[in-house]
């Protein structure tokens, strides 16, 4: 008897951006309820709000978590997320998810090269991923506050390319990076990204990367 075909199923990237110190409980109650686990890292909050920002509260530590889960588990544990975090609340934390087309490294993945993600009406937001060399984060959120953003979660990464490195002593040099990431609904998207163009001249080869994604399943946006 021939074996049935494996069948691969969709997979979620599940992101959660909350205070500090909660990631660890993020990653356990997930893994309680289906994920096989997932990934902290440190950024930094920024709020749309003048008072804070006279105070020098405006930037406030967070942490990005992000996991891995089919996309028939998916829903269930962002549903428990949101009422464990209590995400409904203001300033306790977002959460989305993003359809991923292949994923590899886990048991039983798969890659196919045929992928396509599902083309979804209903999304309403989408996320905006900006990468940009240290010190230009605030030019950016400040870019997209001004077009209609509520703000962004500022992430320190390093990156090298043809434009970006640099030698001392014989020795490649990789500048610091921020990542910038915003999420905002989706016909807010183009004037973001408009105001971010214009005030980084991202277009430009070496200035940085700006690319959008659809998400879905969102929690703790007001």
């Amino acid at each position: 008897m021939a074996e049935n075909p494996t069948v691969k199923e969709n997979i979620d990237l599940l992101c959660l951006i909350v205070n500090d110190d909660m990631g660890s409980e993020v990653i356990r109650i997930a893994k309680k309820n289906g994920c096989s686990g997932g990934t902290v890292f440190y950024g930094f909050g920024t709020i749309n709000n003048s008072s804070l920002k006279m105070l020098g509260l405006d930037n406030i530590r967070k942490e990005v978590v992000l996991m891995i889960a089919e996309e028939s588990k998916s829903e269930s544990i962002m549903k428990v997320l949101s009422e464990k975090l209590k995400l409904e609340r203001p300033n306790r934390g977002i959460a989305f998810t993003i359809s991923l087309l292949n994923i590899l490294g886990r048991r039983n993945s798969i890659y196919d090269q045929n992928a396509q993600i599902r083309e979804d009406d209903s999304v309403m937001h989408q996320a905006i991923f900006v990468i940009v060399e240290r010190g230009q984060a605030e030019e950016v959120i400040d870019a997209a506050v001004d077009a209609g953003s509520q703000g962004g979660t500022i992430i320190s990464a390093r990156g090298s390319g043809v434009h970006e490195t640099s030698r001392l002593f014989g020795m490649d040099i990789e500048p610091e990076k921020e990542i910038v990431l915003i999420l905002s609904e989706k016909d807010k998207v183009d004037p973001i990204v408009a105001s971010i163009s214009n005030a980084t001249e991202i277009e430009k080869p070496g200035k940085g990367i700006l690319f959008t994604i659809d998400v879905k399943d969102t929690k703790g946006l007001f």
